[in-house]
């Protein structure tokens, strides 16, 4: 099951906002809130809202559908930001002329889905898996070797030349 959650006509360029949402991209949403919580971009308390709602959507739809919907297994699918539409500006420039430019604006688009498989089964995994015992058979992994060092070039003695007398 997916949960969405849109943002539009934001103003920001859409590569500002794909910083901010390159960071968060994979990650589950508390560690992504946690992120967006202490990124220092403009956008970031913005994509903070849309992530919250997002997760509100997901406990508001487990709860109308009867959804058995775990929110600790929640991460970002996927964050977009897309291109809206641009306000074309003028900036009065030398001479009487003027120069145009645009300001453009995001639609932003956040996708949350629910990892598959119990994440208490997974850490206990882990915990076996760490106290296991090494086997007999199986091999030691060889350590790097060292660069070969290179012998010191020799000195360059000069020009020998026939002395004067």
């Amino acid at each position: 099951m997916e949960f969405t959650a849109k943002l539009n006509y934001v103003r920001v360029s859409p590569q500002k906002a794909r910083l901010v949402l390159d960071l968060i991209k994979g990650r589950r949403v508390e560690e992504a809130l946690d992120t967006l919580r202490y990124t220092k971009k403009g956008i970031a308390p913005a994509i903070y809202k849309l992530l919250r709602s997002a997760v509100e959507n997901a406990n508001y739809v487990s709860a109308e559908k009867a959804l058995d919907v775990d929110l600790d297994r929640l991460y970002v699918k996927s964050a977009i930001a897309n291109d809206g539409p641009r306000m074309k500006r003028i900036r009065p420039a030398p001479m009487g002329r003027a120069y145009r430019y645009q300001r453009r604006i995001s639609h932003l688009n956040i996708v949350l889905a629910e990892k598959a498989g119990d994440p208490a089964k997974a850490a206990a995994q882990v915990v076996t898996d760490e106290k296991a015992p090494a086997k007999k058979g199986a091999k030691k992994t060889a350590a790097k070797k060292s660069a070969a060092k290179k012998a010191p070039a020799k000195k360059f003695a000069g020009k020998k030349t026939a002395g004067k007398k």
